[in-house]
Parts: structure tokens; C-alpha cells; sequence
């Protein structure tokens, strides 16, 4: 892939293509307008994540082409599978997940949110516009996860690569580029290979930047600074200095010495965290010397170092920093303990102040008492890093906050000071906060349930899913292969569908989702700021409803009365009454037998204003009742989702019946033929599938979730350019009986309208001898008349009517109170459809 437009002469790459010097200069002449182009559309933070997901894959995969065209441009002497294994663990999509969310606080940190849900601001991370990343020659994977960071924060890019290096960055970063079909990653990456004498290019780089990352030491920084122009923010990730720090108990410790010598020796000290001094908490000189000679005869059993050829400049380092080291032996002040060989030397010194190793297992080791750590640190806090404390678990609580207050940034246990964690913090710092800008817009009372702007400005576009359709039972098995790390939450459906089935979420999984639905419920007209809520949903039985929406709840800082569904109605509706609810949400079933059941005392409280509703819905004629009956000003939908899949979908303000829009920044809908896996036509009705991403733990592609739909073309008028889609009910509402297609809503559709039925309403199946028998149950009102409603039924159903005629169908209508229908033992929903046949 990266071959086809590649000579050896075209060493740069430049937004999707590679290019020699003098096309290379042509065009830097021309970077700004360059970068005014491509900043023009944003870049999604998914766009990116899919294609470092896909690249890691890649790299993970030993027969993978990638792998094949990256290894003539590997460094000589690296270990491929290693090095390629370290960019694959950073580009996973579950580390650069984690590392957004940390630094960023979320997967999708460039949307316009309301950071507190009860005032019309809106907040977000914006890229900083062009980051130059200046990349140091001895670091192959740097330069370009320098990069990707960048392109994590939505800038343009363009870095500078040794004219030493190999060409793995451009090849790496045009293969990732390669796998955004959108073409947003190729336009913000530009890679050039040259050397740091060639002063023009690094001005016309670095002039039009908006941020510039150098990576080296203080003579690499203030080359580039002079470039820098006013206003630019300059990174500067340069060399560190990292020291270990023990107790008196803790270097009496053979394991401790041991974990300290494993620290110098691996990667020989040339990381910034490798230990370059070793402090002991004493003010005795025989101490210190005693422990350099213990601490000698453990770094000499260590593996040999692999050989290197030093550069003259680390020879005499070495050389000098040694003889001078012995040269004051002879005044007391340092002992040198060598090997012969000269693959390592300690050297004890008696005075505290922190020196610079000159590295390749060359380690001080000096007395430093602990009231003394702030005042030896302190002028060297500009170049400290990691601190690897070893002590009591109070040493190392006090400890630690001496040496951070000291100016170190980081502290680890001896034996990891090395070792990180994904998300840590570099340096001190978040890189992608160095690479972003935080942005704010007010916006007036008009904006009230608007929870994003970006959703009035454009509308999510991500490549159309691809692969095989899920069913139920295939997400179930999928679920065996969850890690156990991603495991973190469970819950079980209700069953209104079938057995119950488990769902398992990671925590971070689960606050994406609920900032989502708490997004939708702001559009909905949820006022966070007035309304008083009781949550009145299902709790138990690791049934998801009642924990969701108090976690919705808890994210939009809602006054909330949690008493969940419960079966004293009374006591229900007197709680309601004493803490001055106006809000109810939960189950249409439920409700609307808490409002009939306790119509006298609700009513005469006539302070509910707002109902939203989930799991079920309500139908127009109940909608009437409501508002007629008890006042109820709103009536919405609060989500359509899954268990599973969490928050599918949200109702507006401006959405009625069982219109939604879609949370499309966590899912694609696709629309799908009931009898075959092609799209319908627009406007038609299809199973609804849908992908979602932002999950962590388990990849749900391609879900056929058994609801039955269709698109509705058009912006909404309440201006989102999210898409719409109206629910029609599930695959399981359409019912065989004899021989005919027949579905529930069709009997709720003509009992609603030609008897004005507002109540619930239930089918049952059952086997009558040589005939089938379907039992339409009705909760029963003052209204209620069934022979009225059997003609109702037979007279707006031909398919019924002439199953009856035939006699292959015995139709019964019964009145029943509602309490007595069927109904999910978990989450109390109507089972719409009860098929008792065998």
C-alpha cells in the first residue's frame, strides 16, 4: 500500500502521498493554507480510534501484510517483534479509550456538552489548530505516537524526523492513514526526514504552528525555541532525571537491592525514569559506603549488558566522570566500586546534592536525609521525574509528598520505576491537555433542551458497519469471551421478550451511556433545575431500569426521590404528595395503574406536570387520559434502548407517539428487509440493527435487537440533524394463528380508535381442541364492553374476521381488572402477546 507511490528518493510524507525535497519545500511554503483546509471539517475522535484499533491488529498479527512493508524501515538492531508489540499495546482501541477519558475526560472530548446540565453552557476540548512535533534519533516508536496524540486532540500535524531515522514513522503513520476511508487522518498528517542544520524548513514548520512539541534535551529545545513564534505553546519533553530513595530497613533488604539493580540495567538507564542516583535516608559516609559496596556485587550477578558502541561524546563522559569520581577519593568525599570490564560503576558520594549519571549502568549513591530531601531536590525540580521509594507504607506516604512537593512528578516503587500505566501522565502533565484548547459557548433560554451543539451544527458521519448480523443468542456467546476486567457491571433483561439474557459493561462503558441518556432526557424536557423526580422503575433482580435513570439522574444533579415501583400504590402516591413531586418516571404499565388506583388522592394533589416513560409505551388515547384526567402537561419517552446495548435513542420535544432520534454518537442504525439482510427503501419498514461503539469491553456489530421501524426523512424542526426513526413495534407483536399473519398493535390501533380504549391491553394463544383460540384481554373501566369490542375487532381485522368465518380461529374478549394481565415478574412490563399454544 505504502510501495505504490513511494522511491527512495520521496523520504517525506505528505497528507496521503510521498514526496521528495523539492515538492517537500514547494509545499511547505504553502502550509498554512494547508492547515486552513483541513481544520475547515473536524476530525471525530472515532474515526481515529477505528483506525488505531485496526492498525494495532495489524501490527498484533505476524502473517499481516503490514507488518511485511514495515520491516525493511525497522531500526537495525531492534527487536521487531517487541517494538512493533509496544505500538500495537499503545494504538489498542481500549488504551487510547482510556488515555481520552483520563486526560480529556471522555471518548468523544471535541463535543460541544453542558458541563453542569442546569445552565445553557457548553464546554469542549478543541484541537490547538497545527502541532509541530520535533522528534528526537533515538526513539523509533516517539515519533509517531507523538503524532497520534496529536491527531487524538483533532490537529493538524506535522512532524520532523531525524535524517538518521528510517522511514517507520512516514510508513507507519500512511498505513494508519490508509485505514480512514473518510480521508480526515490523511489530511492532517504531514511527516518530513531532515536534518536539524536545515534552519529554513524548521522556521517554515514551526511559523505557522500553534503548538510545538520538542522531545531532547536543552540544547534540542532552545534550537527549536527560536523558531517559535509569539503566542505558539512550546512542549518541551526533554531529558529527565529519576532517582531511587530508601529507608534504612528497605537497603537492608536483599529484594530491594535487587528490584533497584533490575531498574539500572533495563534499558540501560536511557529512560528518563531509569535511577541515576540512589539517596539513603542517613547522614553517615560509612553507610553509604558500605551499601555502594552491597549494592556493587548485585549489580555485577545482573545479565550482561548487550553490546553498543558509545559515541566518543558518552566515552568521555563516562571516562571523566569516573576518574574525577576516584581523583576525590583521596579527600573522603566518594568511593568508585567498577567492573573490570567497565559494563558498570557505583560511585558513593558523600555530598547530597543530585547528580547527573552518565548512564550505561552508572548509578551515584549519596545520603540524603529526609528533612534534608526539599532543599538538595528543589534546584534541580526542573529536571525531575520519577522518585522510586522504598519503606514502610508510611515512609513511602510521607515520603511521597515531600519528593512531589520537592518538584518530582512521579513516584513508583523500586523495581518499577520504569513501568507506567496507560493514561499516565507525562512529565507532570496531560499531553493531549498541551495539545488542546478548552472552549466555551454560552447560549440563552432558546438552548434550554439542546444537551449538544454540535447536533444543530452537523450531523455524525461514520463508515457504514460491515460483517455478519447478531441475534440474541449470539450476543449471549459473545459474552463468554468478555475479559474479566471489562466485566464490571451485570445486569439481566427483563424477559418481556423471552429468558432473561445477561449484559455486562465495564464501568467506564456504562458513564459514557449514562451521559448519553441524560443528554436525551434534557431534550425530552427534563429541567434539572425545577423538576422533583420519584423514580418510580423497577429495582432487583439485576434488572437495570431504577439504577440507570437514578445514575441519569445523579450525572444531570436532579432532585430525585428513588422509591422505585412497589406494589402499596398508596404508599406511593402519599410519598409523592409529601415531597412535592411534579416528575414521574417509569414503566406506562406501572403508572398508569398508580394514577387509576390513586386517581382521588393524585388528583387532588394535581402537582404532577411531567411523566417519562420507558420500557413500554403509552398510546394516544392514554396520552389524552392523562393530560384530561390528571393535568399532565408532558408526556415523553425517557430512552428507547436495550439492556444490552444500552441507550438507543431519545425523544425531543418536538417527537410524539414512538418517534425518536438516534444517539448517534454511540450508534449506526441500519434499516433491514424482515425477509432478507438488505437496507429498505426509505420510509419503509425494516428490523432495526444497530452497531454501537464507545463500548470497552464487548464489540456489538450488526445487532438485529427485534424492534421494527423506519426512518423518517428530514431535519427535525427542533433542529438536530441527528437522524429520526418511529418504532413499530417488535417482530414478536406479529402473531401466526391460523394461518394468518396477525399483529397486537393492529388490535390496540382499533380498539384505541373505534372504542376510544385507553387502558391495557393483552393477547393471548392458547390450543381450543381442533381450532386455535386468541383471548383479547382488556383492563377493565366503567367503559368496558366486550361484545362491543369482539364486533369492533371482527369488523376493523378482515384477516381475524375470516379466520373466524372459517373456523379455524375462536375469538374471545374478556375484561380484566389490570392487575390480573400477564406481566415480567422483573421489570413489571405488559406481556403484550402471551402464547400458551403447544
Amino acid at each position: 500500500m505504502t510501495d505504490a507511490n513511494f522511491s527512495t528518493n520521496h523520504h517525506h510524507y505528505w497528507q496521503g502521498a510521498f514526496i521528495g525535497d523539492d515538492e517537500a519545500a514547494r509545499r511547505l511554503e504553502t502550509l498554512p493554507a494547508a492547515v486552513e483546509q483541513a481544520l475547515s471539517s473536524p476530525l471525530d475522535t472515532e474515526t481515529v480510534l477505528a483506525a488505531c484499533d485496526g492498525l494495532a491488529g495489524a501490527l498484533r498479527d505476524p502473517a499481516h501484510p503490514v507488518r511485511a512493508r514495515l520491516a525493511p524501515h525497522l531500526p537495525e538492531g531492534e527487536d521487531a517483534d517487541g517494538l512493533l508489540g509496544e505500538l500495537a499495546a499503545f494504538l489498542g482501541r481500549d488504551a487510547l479509550s482510556r488515555k481520552l477519558r483520563r486526560e480529556l475526560g471522555g471518548t468523544a472530548p471535541q463535543r460541544l456538552n453542558r458541563p453542569d446540565a442546569k445552565e445553557t453552557v457548553y464546554e469542549a476540548w478543541a484541537p490547538v489548530g497545527l502541532v509541530a512535533h520535533i522528534a528526537p534519533g533515538n526513539a523509533a516508536t516517539v515519533a509517531p505516537l507523538s503524532l497520534i496524540e496529536g491527531l487524538l486532540a483533532g490537529n493538524v500535524n506535522v512532524l520532523k524526523t531525524s535524517s538518521a531515522d528510517t522511514l517507520l514513522a512516514q510508513h507507519l503513520l500512511a498505513e494508519l492513514a490508509a485505514l480512514d476511508p473518510t480521508g480526515a487522518i490523511a489530511e492532517r498528517v504531514i511527516v518530513l526526514r531532515f536534518s536539524s542544520g536545515r534552519q529554513e524548513w524548521l522556521k517554515l514548520m514551526c511559523a505557522p504552528a500553534d503548538a510545538v512539541a520538542v522531545w531532547g534535551g536543552e540544547a534540542a529545545v532552545e534550537g527549536v525555541a527560536a523558531h517559535v513564534p509569539a503566542g505558539c505553546r512550546l512542549v518541551e519533553w526533554g531529558h529527565k532525571i529519576s532517582f531511587a530513595y530508601l529507608t534504612s530497613d528497605a537497603w537492608a533488604d536483599e529484594e530491594t537491592l535487587a528490584a533497584l539493580a533490575a531498574d539500572v540495567c533495563l534499558f540501560e538507564q536511557q529512560a528518563c525514569s531509569s535511577p541515576q542516583v540512589v539517596y539513603l535516608d542517613t547522614e553517615d559516609a560509612d553507610e553509604v559506603f558500605a551499601f555502594a559496596e552491597r549494592f556493587a556485587a548485585v549489580l555485577a550477578g545482573m545479565p550482561a549488558a548487550a553490546a553498543e558502541d558509545l559515541d566518543p561524546a558518552e566515552e568521555a563522559e563516562l571516562t571523566t566522570t569516573e576518574l574525577i569520581a576516584r581523583l576525590e577519593e583521596h579527600l573522603g568525599l566518594t568511593r568508585v566500586i567498577a567492573a573490570p570490564d567497565g559494563s558498570w560503576r557505583v560511585m558513593a558520594d558523600t555530598r547530597p546534592a543530585l547528580t547527573a549519571s552518565p548512564l550505561h549502568r552508572s548509578v551515584w549513591v549519596k545520603p540524603l536525609p529526609r528533612k534534608g530531601l526539599i532543599g538538595a531536590l528543589r534546584p534541580m525540580r526542573r529536571y525531575l521525574q520519577t522518585a522510586g521509594i522504598a519503606g514502610s507504607r508510611t515512609d513511602v506516604a510521607e515520603l511521597s509528598a515531600t519528593v512531589l512537593a520537592a518538584g518530582a512528578t512521579r513516584v513508583t516503587p523500586v523495581g518499577a520505576m520504569t513501568a507506567g500505566y496507560s493514561g499516565e501522565p507525562h512529565d507532570g502533565v496531560y499531553a493531549l491537555q498541551r495539545y488542546s484548547r478548552r472552549v466555551a459557548v454560552q447560549a440563552d433560554e432558546r438552548f434550554a433542551t439542546t444537551a449538544c451543539l454540535d447536533d444543530l451544527a452537523r450531523a455524525a458521519d461514520f463508515p457504514a458497519p460491515t460483517g455478519p448480523l447478531l441475534d440474541k443468542a449470539a450476543v449471549q456467546e459473545r459474552n463468554r469471551d468478555v475479559a474479566r476486567g471489562d466485566a464490571e457491571l451485570y445486569f439481566r433483561s427483563g424477559g418481556s421478550t423471552g429468558a432473561p439474557a445477561l449484559s455486562l459493561f465495564s464501568y467506564d462503558d456504562y458513564d459514557t451511556q449514562m451521559h448519553a441518556a441524560a443528554r436525551g432526557l434534557l431534550a425530552a424536557g427534563y429541567d434539572p433545575a425545577r423538576d422533583r423526580t420519584a423514580n418510580l422503575f423497577y429495582c432487583g433482580g439485576m434488572y437495570g431500569s431504577f439504577i440507570s435513570f437514578f445514575s441519569i439522574l445523579e450525572r444531570l444533579g436532579g432532585v430525585q426521590i428513588p422509591m422505585a415501583a412497589g406494589p402499596d400504590h398508596r404508599a406511593t402516591a402519599e410519598a409523592i404528595v409529601a415531597y412535592e413531586v411534579d416528575t414521574l418516571f417509569g414503566m406506562p404499565s406501572y403508572l398508569w395503574q398508580l394514577l387509576h388506583e390513586q386517581e382521588e388522592l393524585l388528583r387532588s394533589y394535581g402537582g404532577i406536570r411531567k411523566i417519562f416513560y420507558g420500557g413500554e409505551h403509552f398510546t394516544d388515547e392514554q396520552r389524552r387520559t392523562l393530560a384530561e384526567t390528571f393535568g399532565i402537561e408532558v408526556v415523553h419517552s425517557i430512552t428507547y434502548g436495550s439492556t444490552d446495548l444500552g441507550p438507543l435513542g431519545y425523544q425531543c420535544t418536538e417527537s410524539t407517539g414512538s418517534v425518536h432520534h438516534l444517539h448517534a454518537d454511540l450508534h449506526t442504525l441500519e434499516i433491514l428487509d424482515v425477509a432478507s439482510d438488505e437496507p429498505v427503501e426509505p420510509g419503509e419498514t425494516g428490523r432495526l440493527v444497530f452497531t454501537t461503539r464507545a463500548r470497552r469491553g464487548q464489540h456489538l456489530d450488526r445487532y438485529v435487537i427485534g424492534d421494527l421501524g423506519r426512518a423518517l426523512p428530514g431535519r427535525c424542526p427542533c433542529g438536530s440533524h441527528s437522524p429520526r426513526f418511529e418504532l413499530l413495534g417488535r417482530l414478536g407483536d406479529v402473531m401466526r394463528v391460523a394461518t394468518y399473519f396477525l399483529n397486537y398493535r393492529r388490535f390496540v390501533a382499533i380498539a384505541e380508535e373505534s372504542l376510544r380504549f385507553s387502558g391495557e391491553l393483552q393477547v393471548l394463544l392458547a390450543n381450543e381442541g381442533s381450532r386455535e383460540g386468541l383471548t383479547v384481554r382488556m383492563e377493565r373501566t366503567a367503559a368496558t364492553d366486550v361484545t362491543a369490542a369482539r364486533e369492533a375487532f371482527l369488523a376493523g381485522y378482515p384477516e381475524l374476521r375470516t379466520a373466524v368465518e372459517e373456523k379455524l380461529l375462536d375469538l374471545t374478549v374478556e375484561a380484566v381488572d389490570g392487575a390480573g394481565l400477564d406481566r415480567t415478574p422483573t421489570s413489571g412490563k405488559l406481556r403484550t402477546v402471551v402464547d400458551n399454544r403447544r
